[in-house]
């Protein structure tokens, strides 16, 4: 068994994605040399770990095997060199972080952005998901702090809050829904939508509350970032769900009407959390001390 750090890497990018163009893509890497990474493991083995499918991949039984062992060697290896770092020159350490939306957009660009400088021996890998699987790569080792929604079972996590952060509708002032004092979510779906973009963390937990009701989102045009959204929903493009920390930030920009959503999932608060916050490695509590309100 010949198997490296980046072979292993690779092979959890695959996993995290779902196909091999977007994990060669996260490990910066060709998608033919990527794929003759993965094959020359299963070839060491003489196994497959990976089912190939038309919407992607999925771990084979062995796979699964795999995945687990190399979780715990990476986060092995990356504890050994941050205990070596301050031995060496220019070795950084690096604290895996997973957010959902709008963590990412509203609240973190600067308190991370302050972090770095205060600590410039470290980095941070920063990835958008949707909070289900964030807890799910939690327990599996996979990250070392996500910040979820409230809404989603953090069985077995350790839990710190972190921001209230209810979600909204944003109306053009002149659409028939405008008077309204609130609205459920239901009396949404038959008039047109923007959106974020498909892989975005809010969109998916969206369109998934949709199927969850019986129907789906009429999703007339997607974007990336809110400004984007409501620059579009104030020139009467459509409806849309966002965060209100997020409407506040631009009410002074964008004509628009703001109605709260009748839904308990809207009323939501985020959460920092982790499998166990002491067995952190020093330089992720470092990033947990300063993410903690």
């Amino acid at each position: 068994m010949h198997f490296d750090l980046t072979d292993l890497r690779l092979y959890l990018h695959i996993l995290d994605t779902g196909n091999i163009t977007a994990g060669a893509a996260r490990s910066h890497l060709s998608l033919a040399a990527a794929s003759a990474r993965i094959r020359a493991m299963e070839a060491s083995l003489g196994v497959d770990f990976l089912e190939r499918g038309r919407r992607g991949v999925t771990p084979t039984a062995a796979g699964k095997a795999l995945a687990q062992h190399a979780r715990i060697l990476l986060q092995q290896a990356e504890r050994m060199q941050q205990d070596l770092a301050e031995y060496a020159q220019g070795v950084k350490g690096q604290v895996r972080l997973l957010c959902n939306t709008t963590a990412i957009t509203e609240y973190l660009p600067e308190v991370l952005a302050d972090f770095l400088r205060s600590h410039p021996n470290l980095g941070i890998d920063l990835q958008e998901l949707p909070s289900a699987r964030i807890t799910h790569a939690l327990r599996q080792g996979a990250a070392d702090i996500g910040i979820v929604s409230d809404a989603v079972d953090t069985h077995g996590l350790q839990t710190r809050a972190f921001r209230d952060d209810p979600l909204v509708l944003i109306l053009p002032p002149a659409h028939p829904l405008a008077e309204q004092p609130s609205l459920t979510f239901a009396q949404t779906l038959a008039h047109d939508f923007v959106a974020l973009g498909a892989h975005s963390a809010l969109a998916i937990h969206l369109e998934e509350q949709a199927l969850h009701i019986g129907q789906r989102m009429a999703i007339r045009i997607r974007t990336d970032g809110f400004d984007g959204i409501m620059r579009m929903v104030a020139r009467g493009a459509g409806l849309a769900i966002v965060p209100k920390v997020a409407v506040e930030r631009w009410a002074s920009v964008h004509s628009l009407v703001c109605r709260p959503l009748d839904e308990i999932w809207a009323n939501r608060a985020l959460q920092l959390c982790a499998r166990d916050f002491a067995q952190l490695p020093g330089y992720a509590r470092a990033l947990l001390d300063a993410l903690t309100p």
